[in-house]
């Protein structure tokens, strides 16, 4: 390195970018010549035999500096906090040590080694709103838009929702003011997701955000075991712009990657295997992101751990193409915290999911999350979860996680299509949508017993194009309308038990139900229509493909173009229960029986069908309400 000689300079020598003669004098120091690039080597640190703490303070916090290099391993044993900006720490790939770091505080995941932490001011503005604030707006309402200025950044929030969760709030961001739109509104670099209602109150406090900090290539060593003599390398908390790459971690106890209060950045190629705890809630994570806005975090790997990514109260993000193994133990790689999280896109990546599932204290709410080409063995996504996209979803069953091979959603506008899994299940825990729930060119073997849609579901939904299989006593128990397009659905076997279903409404139009059957639950009014083609084969083992069982609903039944063949013992219909509304026309039935129970029929129009070898076992006689006339049997 090159020093030169200032006979004038009082400056502490620090070892480095400071230094005092051998005869230690009060005034004259050689101070190092650089051009904001430094290196650990020029303060003595040629391995990690000694900590360097005290070098990296000094060049992290001389404003000249904008780069620090380390070209060898390292040791630090204190956990810094930096609030300057436009610096990048780059550690060439080599290892940094923790052992004998100082002892964290008390449930401080930003208690890092490099912790990045931007200024709260004591500028505060608190603001019950006037009029309703609708969605995706970026427009809000001020009491004096003149205590706010444009490119500065505020934190804003609104209180609980009443009723709600303790921590249960729909809105927690940092975001830019953008524009003063007039007295009393200004514009921020964000456009909202949900819906604030009047008289709600929000907090806005200006922040001096920590911006362009990043901390690249890097081999970390976790040491310790618990929260506070635990270590992990970095975290962020009020920044904008700061990205990290190429960090790999063994042995961490907090989150690897840290962040609350961000705004626009990166998180790439990294990875953390075998953390300490996967047990202990917010640690053993890859990346956590709490109140985050515009995240990307990609090509990023795990092995053994809680979660390789966690988006808590965060909103359009991307994690892209990573892969989390070893999480049969206590972990799933992917997951949301249900904190109103919105408009995050999840694209070709593996391992355990959920989402919006960490407790009724956050909301166990989410909007607009859609989930692409995923891979993983248990899939869970039922609770408030609005407008949910699953595309090419594959659920593979595990017998050392998952046996039945779970994918769960919640009917509230959730669209799944082209996804794969063994147990299947729609269930709901709200109605915010306006789309419908379809689930379209899917697959499932379902196991016995099954409960396809559970019983709190009142939305509609729609199975398009699909194949369910292994059926065998599979319910749908949820009064909302049921409706099966161009589906294929298979019985485990000739002596499987029929669907029991009991929607007020099922159409099923076209495709073929093979070894199994519908019946009717009757414990309401029902109605059921088979349409289109629709092709029913085979046998079950209530000996009967179309049934209904002896409860109190009004049953209203209507084939039409229905194409029914069974064996001898097995009826096409069988109706002996309750009061019934019977249209069958345009049908076809080979072999098999039908069983139309004349004190269970209101009414009858049976016409323009054709039996072929079918025994007529109970059948109303003609009259003013009962017609079986005009059709073909031999």
């Amino acid at each position: 390195m090159v020093v030169r000689w200032d006979a004038s300079s009082t400056a502490a020598p620090n070892g480095g970018t400071v230094l005092a003669p051998a005869q230690a004098t009060a005034q004259g120091r050689w101070i190092q010549m650089h051009d904001g690039v430094q290196d650990f080597r020029r303060f003595g640190h040629f391995d990690a035999e000694r900590p360097a703490d005290d070098a990296l303070d000094a060049m992290v916090e001389d404003p000249a500096v904008h780069r620090v290099e380390a070209h060898t391993d390292l040791l630090f044993t204190r956990r810094h906090v930096f609030d300057r900006s436009g610096i990048e720490l780059d550690f060439g790939g080599h290892t940094v040590h923790s052992t004998g770091i100082e002892k964290n505080t008390h449930d401080n995941p930003f208690g890092a080694v490099l912790a990045f932490r931007g200024t709260v001011t004591d500028t505060s503005v608190s603001y019950a709103l006037p009029a309703t604030v609708i969605e995706l707006t970026d427009t809000f309402p001020v009491p004096d838009s003149s205590a706010f200025r444009v490119g500065q950044w505020w934190t804003v929030q609104v209180d609980p929702v009443k009723g709600g969760g303790r921590d249960e709030r729909e809105l927690q961001k940092l975001v830019e003011i953008t524009e003063i739109v007039d007295g009393t509104h200004v514009r921020i670099g964000y456009l909202n997701g949900w819906e604030l209602a009047q008289g709600r109150t929000l907090t806005w406090t200006r922040v001096e955000p920590v911006r362009r900090a990043h901390v690249r290539d890097m081999r970390f060593l976790g040491a310790g075991d618990d929260e506070y003599t635990g270590s992990h390398p970095v975290s962020y908390e009020y920044a904008v712009d700061c990205d990290v790459r190429d960090i790999h971690a063994t042995g961490t106890f907090w989150p690897v990657i840290m962040r609350r209060w961000c705004t626009r950045f990166s998180t790439e190629r990294c990875s953390l295997k075998n953390p300490p705890t996967v047990f202990y809630g917010g640690a053993g994570y890859l990346t956590q992101q709490i109140y985050c806005l515009y995240g990307r975090v990609s090509d990023c790997v795990t092995s053994n751990v809680r979660h390789l990514n966690d988006l808590t109260a965060s909103a359009y993000c991307t994690v892209v193409n990573c892969h989390g193994d070893g999480d049969d133990a206590g972990g799933n790689p992917f997951t949301t915290h249900g904190q109103y999280e919105h408009d995050l896109l999840f694209d070709g990546n593996s391992g355990l999911m959920d989402i919006a599932n960490s407790g009724a204290q956050w909301g166990i709410s989410a909007k607009r999350i859609t989930v692409r080409r995923h891979v993983c063995s248990w899939f869970t996504a039922n609770t408030k979860i609005t407008d949910l996209t699953l595309e090419d979803v594959t659920v593979i069953a595990r017998p050392t996680f998952d046996q039945a091979g779970t994918l769960t959603v919640n009917a509230d506008g959730a669209q799944v299509r082209g996804c794969t899994a063994k147990f299947f299940a729609v269930a709901q825990r709200s109605a915010r949508s306006r789309r419908p729930t379809v689930i379209s060119d899917c697959s499932f073997a379902l196991p016995a017993g099954t409960v396809l849609v559970q019983t709190p579901v009142t939305a509609p939904v729609h199975f398009e194009r699909c194949v369910l299989t292994g059926l065998d006593g599979v319910v749908l128990r949820g009064s909302g309308p049921v409706r099966f397009t161009d589906c294929t659905l298979e019985g485990a076997n000739g002596s499987a038990a029929p669907l029991s279903v009991g929607s007020t409404d099922l159409v099923v139009e076209s495709g073929a139900l093979r070894d199994t059957g519908i019946q009717l639950t009757a414990v309401r009014d029902q109605r059921v229509h088979l349409t289109g083609g629709v092709r029913l084969s085979g046998t079950n083992g209530s000996g009967a493909l179309l049934s209904r069982s002896d409860g109190p609903g009004r049953i209203t039944w209507q084939l039409s173009g229905v194409t029914s063949d069974t064996d001898a013992a097995t009826a096409h219909l069988r109706i002996a229960h309750g009061t019934n509304h019977v249209a069958a026309t345009s049908s076809r039935f080979t072999g098999g029986r039908l069983h139309l129970e004349p004190d269970a029929c209101a009414d009858v129009l049976y016409s323009s069908c054709v039996e072929d070898g079918t025994q007529r076992t109970a059948m109303p006689q003609d009259g003013d309400t009962v017609r079986t006339d005009g059709n073909l049997v031999f």
